[in-house]
């Protein structure tokens, strides 16, 4: 079971590296502003829906951003059950 556990810590240790590389993001979704053209960046606050206005020149990169909050969460799911794995794997030694 010692390579499970090693595969196991291997796996953690590439995980938190993709979590470190993802940092640079934003909470919201890219809405746009109907007739009026534009987009704005939506987030929930304390039960209130809060706009913010993105500028045409930065909408690729708030979106980038916005995927990168998608695919943190993702690998935060993922860290959680590799933690739960790893804590039943020492359990067993």
């Amino acid at each position: 079971m010692a390579t499970g556990i090693w595969h196991l810590q291997q796996k953690k240790q590439r995980l938190e590296r993709e979590i470190l590389s993802n940092l640079d993001f934003l909470v919201g979704t890219v809405t746009s502003q109907g007739p009026r053209g534009g987009y704005s960046l939506t987030t929930k606050e304390n039960g209130k829906t809060r706009s913010k206005y993105i500028r045409n020149a930065m909408l690729g990169e708030v979106r980038k951003m916005t995927r990168r909050h998608q695919k943190l969460k993702d690998l935060l799911k993922e860290l959680a059950e590799l933690n739960w794995e790893l804590l039943k794997a020492n359990q067993e030694h």
